[in-house]
């Protein structure tokens, strides 16, 4: 029997796993999330989940329109809370009992975030999702998603991307862009790409936490890459 490689993990998953243009909130991509989650779940490894808001609103994308940028952060914010009870709701009707944790106070909601009580929801076997990001603006779920794993102890952050992991250039745009397996912290920050905020590169550095970078759009890819069998990109202490 396969043993998984890790058994805390911190999950990173964005706006688009949720919905698509024109459908915020698309039940179905919902429901698929929820089922690769939970086989990382079966495995007997604790999973914890930050979630990005990008399906509904984008923080600095609404400061384009005029907002201003804590107001825009606030309202990212907001919605990634909405796409917290959305995953949720359909982790618990398959089974996974759940806890949706709130870097914002809004306790008819969720819970507020309280490092220990989300420790101890995870030792229980509950997976447990982290919104509102930071709780603050000018910082990016990525971001979040690097203090929350920090903060937890747990062995990996893991983020789910559109992409296969970490190329040279944009492999949509660039057809000679080469795939990066393996990149030092240091390397990843001076490289310039975009595919990780540089602040949570910095903090997991600063902890020395690896980040995974791997496609959530390939079936059974969170399993996998908890069995040490993904395919994707690692960011740790040496290349």
């Amino acid at each position: 029997m396969d043993e998984p490689s890790f058994s805390r993990v911190l999950l990173k998953v964005s706006g688009e796993a949720f919905g698509r243009q024109g459908t915020p909130l698309d039940a179905s991509k919902t429901n698929v999330l929820a089922r690769e989650i939970k086989q990382a779940w079966e495995l007997g490894v604790q999973v914890a989940v930050v979630i990005g808001g990008g399906n509904i609103i984008r923080g600095y994308a609404a400061t384009q329109a005029g907002l201003d940028r804590p107001t825009a952060d606030t309202m990212g914010m907001l919605a990634t809370v909405i796409n917290a009870l959305a995953l949720m709701d359909a982790l618990e009707k398959i089974g996974v009992v759940t806890r949706v944790m709130t870097a914002v106070n809004m306790s008819q909601v969720a819970e507020p975030f309280i490092r220990r009580r989300a420790i101890r929801h995870l030792e229980k076997g509950r997976i447990v999702i982290f919104a509102a990001g930071t709780g603050n603006p000018y910082f990016t779920t990525d971001s979040a998603a690097a203090l929350r794993a920090n903060e937890i102890h747990a062995d990996i952050l893991l983020k789910a991307t559109k992409v296969e992991g970490i190329y040279t250039s944009d492999p949509k745009k660039d057809p000679s862009a080469k795939f990066i397996e393996v990149i030092s912290y240091q390397e990843m920050l001076e490289s310039g790409l975009k595919v990780i905020d540089a602040t949570a590169v910095s903090l997991c550095m600063d902890n020395d936490l690896p980040i995974y970078i791997f496609n959530l759009f390939k079936p059974g890819n969170i399993r996998d890459v908890i069995l040490g069998k993904g395919t994707g990109s690692m960011i740790r202490r040496e290349a």
